[in-house]
């Protein structure tokens, strides 16, 4: 442990400037984030090009998708709640306690994923059809699935451990954990749907396989001499003063993930209630188009955490301010400028996933309501975000359920019933809760923001 230390006394996260590192870390992560984006949508992009049966299939995989959200935001309830913890731990220059950290995340995150496979396993069909499969996709969507459930550990590894490559300042490692992985699905893809013709099993075996390489990648690093924390065996082990605070923290990025299961279970369910089948399917893809939007703001964010955690637990109180100034500045521009564009011409990123014109009609419309609030999306990923970098679980947490189970899930029931709004009630769901919980997360952050800076702020 003593070479680590000494080794991290000049860490860049200390003592970089700031511009450059914020590039030399958030570009990394943005890109990782695309191809994680290209990752999800990959599957979509072919299912909806088989012959015949894709328009089916693509619905299929769009009610089986919450399930796959919700297996994810587990791996975030562990990773996203312990990087943080970990990276201020070695602010403080307290590599044990980051040590400790990981270990008990990897042995949860091991049997977590154990009992999600399981569990998921025995209730998938009645789910698929609570979540919105019909007699004619409910197929698709549970061959997709099945497979998919295999490679639950490999994904929870793959997406929860990575965080703890990420917060020592790897963002090129962390960034090739999903390359990797996201490379193998582009090439397995089209081999095992059309050249296999294994359709949606193909698709759903492709995914796994992918994911267990990520996985493989992730543990080899983090057993290795580079990594500045390691996974050893005598961590591997429940500590429940080390566990429940990183649980506690990582509530808050779970809630954002696992509700986006509840999120579109209502949508799916009130498209196929006021709609059809092909709103189900248009419905899936304004789901990944958002996507779009979201996961490269989300990567800059998560490029500047280590920043922000880092220098909260040295207690540079300054460089924290800096940090989160030009991630919010950067997170704005973003947003407005990449939503703009989609609104402005939306059909060649709804025609990305179908060549149905009917679904292209569907979406086209649809996705100039529904994707507003993304215009100012940006501020309450950055001021969330920084909650989260900064340890402090119960704003985060709040934040977490403004947006989708206060404002969201509640107007997406209302809205439809109201008169004759029906499908366009959903789509005026979403930026009505985006624009009154962006407007809340800056105000809880503008009041907030000196009261957490100010135990550390030097003299």
């Amino acid at each position: 442990m003593t070479n680590v230390t000494q080794s991290s006394e000049n860490n860049p996260l200390a003592s970089a400037p700031l511009g450059p590192l914020m590039v030399q870390l958030a570009v990394p992560t943005v890109f990782a984030q695309i191809v994680n984006l290209l990752y999800n949508m990959v599957d979509r992009i072919y299912v909806g090009r088989i012959p015949e049966t894709g328009t089916y299939a693509l619905a299929g995989l769009g009610v089986s998708f919450p399930i796959i959200l919700l297996i994810s935001a587990f791996a975030s309830l562990v990773g996203m709640g312990g990087a943080p913890k970990a990276g201020i731990a070695m602010g403080k220059k307290d590599y044990q306690q980051a040590e400790e950290i990981l270990g008990n995340a990897t042995l949860f995150i091991v049997l977590l994923s154990l009992c999600l496979c399981g569990i998921f396993f025995v209730v998938k069909e009645p789910i698929l059809m609570m979540f919105g499969a019909s007699e004619t996709t409910l197929p698709y969507a549970n061959q997709y699935l099945g497979i998919y459930l295999l490679g639950t550990i490999s994904v929870q590894i793959a997406l929860g451990l990575n965080q703890f490559i990420s917060c020592q300042g790897f963002a090129k490692i962390s960034m090739l954990t999903v390359l990797i992985g996201a490379i193998s699905n582009i090439i397995l893809d089209p081999i095992l749907i059309y050249g296999f013709h294994m359709g949606v099993k193909g698709a759903a075996l492709a995914t796994i396989i992918s994911q267990t390489i990520s996985a493989i990648w992730v543990l080899l690093f983090l057993s290795g001499k580079k990594s500045l924390i390691r996974i050893r065996q005598q961590y591997l082990r429940f500590n429940p003063r080390i566990l429940f605070p990183v649980l506690a923290l990582g509530v808050s990025p779970f809630i954002m993930q696992s509700t986006e299961c509840l999120v579109q279970l209502t949508f799916n369910t009130g498209m196929q209630k006021y709609g059809n089948d092909y709103y189900v399917g248009a419905m899936t893809i304004l789901f990944s188009v958002t996507q779009m939007l979201f996961l490269p703001i989300q990567g800059l964010a998560q490029g500047a955490t280590p920043i922000i955690s880092f220098n909260y637990g040295a207690r540079d109180s300054e460089r924290v301010r800096q940090t989160f100034q030009l991630m919010f500045i950067a997170s704005i521009v973003f947003s407005f400028c990449a939503t703009s564009l989609i609104l402005l011409f939306p059909r060649p990123f709804i025609s990305l996933f179908s060549n149905d014109p009917e679904i292209i009609r569907i979406g086209s419309y649809g996705i100039r309501i529904y994707a507003f609030g993304f215009l100012i999306f940006g501020a309450q990923c950055a001021c969330q975000q920084t909650f989260l970098a900064l340890g402090q679980a119960k704003i985060s947490m709040f934040l977490a359920l403004l947006r989708k189970v206060i404002l969201l899930i509640p107007l997406a029931i209302i809205l439809p019933a109201i008169g004759s709004l029906g499908v366009n009630g959903l789509f005026i769901a979403e930026p009505i809760s985006d624009i009154l919980a962006v407007f809340t997360t800056v105000a809880m952050f503008a009041l907030q923001f000196k009261k957490i800076l100010a135990p550390i702020e030097t003299l």
